[in-house]
C-alpha cells in the first residue's frame, strides 16, 4: 500500500520472522531470504494489498516468496521505519511467526535464496540494523514461551 502527499510517498509492507524447532536437536531457525539486487538476507515482506489486514499480509507474502506456511505467534507486533528512497517513507510491521515446514522455495526473479539460517548466528548475516533490532525484539518474546509449548 501507498499514498503520496506533499511529494513524498509513503509505503507499507507486512512480513514475518518465521521460526522452527528442529525435533531432534531442539535448535531453533529462521527462514531468511537473500534479495536477488544486492544479495543481501533479510525476513520475506511485501507490500499491503487493498483490503487485506496486516497478519493476512504477512501470511501471504511468506508464502509467495518462501512456500513456507506458518502460523502467527500471539502478541509480537513490531513496526521499523526507514527511507528506502529519496521521497520514500516506508513502513514495515513485521510478527513472529512459527512453523514446522522445512522445504521452501524462492519466488522466481525477486528472491535469489531461501534459507533456515540457525537462529544463534542469525544477527551475523543480516546486513540491515533494522533487521537486526527485529530479530532482537523476536529473540526476547521468544524467552518468554516456553519451549515445550513451542
Amino acid at each position: 500500500m501507498s499514498v503520496t502527499e506533499n511529494n513524498i510517498t509513503f509505503e507499507k509492507s507486512c512480513g514475518a520472522l518465521v521460526l522452527r524447532r528442529d525435533a531432534v536437536t531442539g535448535q531453533f531457525y529462521i527462514l531468511m531470504i537473500r534479495h536477488r539486487p544486492g544479495g543481501y538476507r533479510s525476513f520475506p515482506k511485501g507490500h499491503v494489498e487493498s483490503g487485506e489486514t496486516e497478519r493476512e499480509t504477512a501470511l501471504r507474502e511468506v508464502m509467495e516468496e518462501t512456500s513456507v506456511q506458518f502460523t502467527v505467534v500471539p502478541d509480537f507486533r513490531h513496526v521499523v521505519y526507514y527511507t528506502p528512497a529519496p521521497g520514500v517513507e516506508k513502513q514495515v510491521v513485521y510478527f513472529l511467526g512459527r512453523t514446522d515446514q522445512v522445504y521452501v522455495r524462492p519466488r522466481r526473479g525477486e528472491i535469489a535464496q531461501v534459507e533456515w539460517i540457525p537462529l544463534d548466528g542469525a544477527e551475523s548475516v543480516l546486513t540491515h540494523n533494522n533487521d537486526k533490532k527485529v530479530l532482537k525484539a523476536a529473540c526476547e518474546k521468544l524467552k518468554s514461551i516456553s519451549k515445550e509449548n513451542w
